[in-house]
């Protein structure tokens, strides 16, 4: 009898070894420049596409606002980053990359693990495609997709079902 290999658990193995990869090299980033992977992807999007509001490089490099916040103030304290009022709105905060942090950014490798860069690198551009694509398309099938609430058509009290809400000693 032939059994089908068991693709669920294949899937969750292989992900936990990248996940574990990646944390080793995070924690290797951090002892040898100080710098964490995800400070690192920001200072890397502030570069390529600064200055940006905490909410629009949140979302470029796909982590929470309060995140990125907490990651901004640890850049900020190594005067690798600055906040900035903007000029027509002071309500806005766009946040740059300084010069320290151009300067770490040009001397720290690739927030890809070294290997997987030069090994990447070694491939034709249509199997790195491949690859992105396939695991692009893991994060879409992982992705929660978002809320859509219903709108509010009426305003006044809500009818409950009957027995929903009541407690067993509440007759209305």
């Amino acid at each position: 009898m032939i059994t089908q290999p068991r693709y669920d658990l294949w899937i969750f193995q292989s992900l936990r070894r990248i996940m574990r990869a990646v944390d080793l090299y995070s924690a290797k980033l951090s002892s040898n420049y100080e710098i964490t992977s995800p400070q690192l992807i920001c200072l890397l999007t502030l570069k390529d596409d600064g200055p940006l509001t905490t909410s629009a490089l949140a979302k470029l490099v796909h982590l929470g606002n309060s995140t990125v916040v907490g990651i901004l103030d640890r850049l900020e304290k190594r005067d690798l980053i600055r906040r900035e009022r903007g000029r027509e709105d002071r309500r806005l905060v766009l946040v740059s990359i300084t010069d320290q942090g151009e300067e770490l950014v040009a001397r720290a490798p690739s927030p890809l693990q070294d290997q997987l860069a030069k090994a990447l690198l070694r491939l034709p551009a249509e199997e790195q495609a491949t690859i992105a694509n396939a695991l692009d398309r893991v994060v879409r099938l992982m992705e929660v997709p978002d809320f859509q609430a219903a709108p509010m058509l009426e305003s006044g009290p809500i009818d409950l079902p009957p027995d929903e809400g009541a407690d067993e000693g509440d007759k209305r």
